[in-house]
């Protein structure tokens, strides 16, 4: 009943009651009349109030069940995306280099490079990963560098990783594909392998908190309508083991057959083999390969400490062509101090490297100290400071490098300044 009913009811009613009906009323009938009027609009007027409390509540029930039947219609869908989906995991990192180079007697080059690289990691099980790596750069197998010129033209892309693993029980591997070099190296050290190769073919390991075992097969031509396929193996056996608190020590021992003798150049130029010896059956070029095999022994070991509150790093490889007959031999040692990773943090380090002609496959080790490749000699200060979590900057100074006197009988002296900022995701 709406208000003004409620406010003209009573009127209505005693104007529908005749003249005499009045006249017979007394004055103490008729107020008592007006009383009970005035009581029955009251109790319309609680009872209109208490429909409208229960029209809300019946209201808020129906928006209660209708959301708790989104919410409940929502969750299947939720419960509907797969694992693998929610694995997926996107990383990488971006370089800016200048380089400042000199060679021997010729005018210094100057340079500014790029590499950038964005991977693409997922998990499709518990025991099943798969991965893939855009890189902008060089098909060099051990440069990620794009040199910026040509009028500022666009850089190419390359596959530089693509690669399913395989986790049959804790602790075990097995790799396929073009991948990330398992074989561990002292401190990120490049005697045998650059950092940016990525190796092709197949690996395996198992690795506990104190032991580990690395081994591959991978191939360097893979072609056999090609003269030069080939494919190495290798196998790897390490510890790692806490001294104290405070000293962590790291070493292992590696074996690497790659039958290269005989073979012509892998990469390059049909002449190109890196600092390593090479015979030829005529005078062309194209008639040359490699003079020996590389059956390499090689042996590390690296401390890791604290001083003074500081991280600090000593580290030595050497390795051992046993199918060379002559320069057969290489070795490095370094120390660090100091870790560039949180912001603020930074480090500095000095390494000198010697590496024989044959003693390691050129190709494939450190492209950086004295223009790479073997039959080189040098040292190197280097260091890196933290602005950030994922931004540093760093320079490393490659000084008194020599390359060529095995081969030659004549060092050729390089030296080399890069100066770099580096973002990581």
């Amino acid at each position: 009943m709406s208000k003004s009913l409620k406010q003209v009811a009573p009127a209505l009613l005693l104007a529908g009651l005749s003249q005499a009906s009045l006249a017979a009323v007394s004055d103490a009938e008729f107020e008592a009349l007006k009383a009970a009027m005035g009581e029955l609009a009251g109790r319309v007027s609680a009872l209109e109030a208490e429909n409208a409390r229960l029209r809300e509540i019946a209201g808020s029930t129906v928006r209660e069940e209708t959301l708790t039947a989104d919410s409940e219609s929502a969750a299947p869908a939720a419960a509907a995306v797969p694992d693998w989906v929610r694995s997926v995991r996107v990383s990488g990192d971006l370089r800016y280099r200048y380089d400042d180079i000199e060679v021997g007697d010729a005018d210094a080059r100057t340079r500014h490079r790029l590499r950038s690289r964005t991977a693409l990691d997922v998990a499709l099980s518990p025991q099943l990963d798969l991965g893939v790596r855009i890189a902008a750069g060089s098909e060099s197998p051990t440069s990620g560098n794009v040199t910026f010129g040509n009028g500022g033209s666009s850089k190419e892309l390359y596959l530089d990783r693509a690669w399913a693993r395989w986790r049959p029980f804790d602790g075990a591997y097995l790799t396929l594909g073009k991948m990330a070099n398992t074989f561990a190296t002292p401190q990120g050290t490049q005697l045998l392998w650059d950092g940016d190769y990525t190796p092709e073919g197949i690996a395996f390991g198992w690795s506990s908190d104190a032991l580990f075992v690395n081994g591959a097969f991978h191939h360097l031509e893979s072609d056999s309508r090609r003269a030069n396929r080939t494919t190495y193996w290798g196998l790897q056996a390490g510890t790692r083991l806490s001294l104290t608190d405070a000293v962590e020590l790291e070493s292992a021992v590696s074996y690497l057959h790659m039958p290269t003798s005989g073979k012509g150049s892998y990469y390059g130029d049909v002449d190109d083999f890196y600092g390593n010896s090479s015979r030829c059956a005529t005078s062309a070029a194209s008639s040359c390969a490699y003079a020996s095999d590389f059956e390499v022994l090689e042996w590390y070991a690296s401390l890791s400490a604290r001083v003074a509150g500081l991280p600090l790093a000593l580290y030595g490889d050497l390795a051992q062509n046993l199918d060379a007959d002559d320069h057969d031999s290489a070795w490095l040692a370094g120390v660090r101090l100091g870790k560039a990773s949180a912001a603020g943090t930074w480090h500095l380090g000095y390494q000198y490297d010697d590496v024989g002609a044959d003693a390691v496959l050129g190709l494939l080790r450190d492209s950086d100290a004295a223009g790479g490749g073997a039959d080189i000699t040098g040292h190197r200060f280097y260091g890196a400071y933290a602005l950030d979590a994922r931004w540093q900057v760093g320079l490393t100074w490659y000084f008194n490098n020599e390359f060529g006197k095995d081969l030659t009988g004549s060092a050729t002296d390089y030296d080399r300044i890069t100066l770099e900022t580096q973002f990581k995701y």
